[in-house]
């Protein structure tokens, strides 16, 4: 994210009311200059290299921006650590408030997804929201395979924001007479080294353009800004939701299913 945009994203989180641990003094200026639009600071933590992570609210929506130690520069976006780990969604599953998602649940059997895996009698079920460019989402689709072959059932739930073609082959998989078979034809031709999906765009219908707007609209409710996210219910019933490509040690976990094998090198680096 440049510099400007950075500037621009920020002020929509101005910082009418601070935490009462929170002083004027530490705050750096550049959250100062943007205190009249409502936004509240619910947590400060110590992150990486130093830095200080701020947790800000709008709206019922939530922020992860960070300080250097001499308050002179905010930071917003992915902290990568030298391992390519996300820190930031890191953080975010330790302090952003994590949302009751109970009411919303049900109402994902009735977005528009593409079924894939175990179809009769799986022995799980989860959402997953992916853009057709997006790399992340490749590598999840990748990660799930052998568990979609121990019975796992994920219902792909598309949405398009990534890139210029993102809408367009969003658009070629849900006017697929074979959804299915579009949606694989995505992966597996999918383009690495450009971050692209092998699916050739097609000219969006009225009916794609609302079904991929209903699933945006959806998928902001939950509070998800990115994708991959995979929304699914624990062994307690609860639901749970993760944003960004999980590590293999939790596919388990997300799955309800027994570890599987998976040797895939381009896989390694999520372990």
């Amino acid at each position: 994210m440049s510099f400007i945009k950075t500037l621009a994203a920020l002020t929509l989180f101005a910082l009418a009311s601070l935490s009462l641990s929170t002083h004027a003094e530490d705050i750096p200026k550049q959250i100062q200059g943007i205190t009249q639009s409502g936004a509240k600071i619910i947590k400060t933590f110590p992150a990486a290299s130093q830095m200080k992570g701020w947790v800000i609210s709008k709206d019922g929506r939530y922020t992860i921006l960070f300080s250097t130690p001499d308050n002179q520069t905010l930071l917003a976006g992915d902290l990568i650590d030298e391992a390519g780990n996300n820190l930031t969604e890191q953080y975010a599953d330790l302090y952003i408030p994590k949302p009751d998602l109970t009411p919303l649940y049900s109402a994902l059997e009735h977005s528009t997804f593409i079924t894939e895996g175990t179809q009769q009698s799986p022995k799980s079920v989860i959402y997953a929201f992916f853009d057709p460019n997006c790399p992340f989402c490749h590598f999840s689709w990748k990660a799930f395979q052998p568990y979609e072959a121990a019975g796992l059932q994920v219902r792909w739930i598309p949405v398009a924001y990534l890139m210029e073609t993102s809408t367009a082959k969003a658009a070629a998989i849900l006017q697929a007479k074979d959804r299915l078979s579009a949606f694989r034809e995505n992966e597996q031709k999918y383009n690495l080294k450009n971050h692209e999906g092998g699916i050739k765009p097609a000219k969006p219908s009225a009916a794609s353009t609302q079904q991929l707007q209903a699933n945006s609209e959806f998928m902001h409710k939950l509070g998800i800004s990115g994708t991959p996210a995979i929304v699914w219910k624990d062994a307690q019933g609860k639901i749970q939701m993760k944003a960004g490509m999980p590590r293999l040690f939790e596919l388990p976990a997300i799955t309800g299913l027994p570890e599987q094998i998976i040797n895939d090198p381009e896989l390694a680096r999520f372990r």
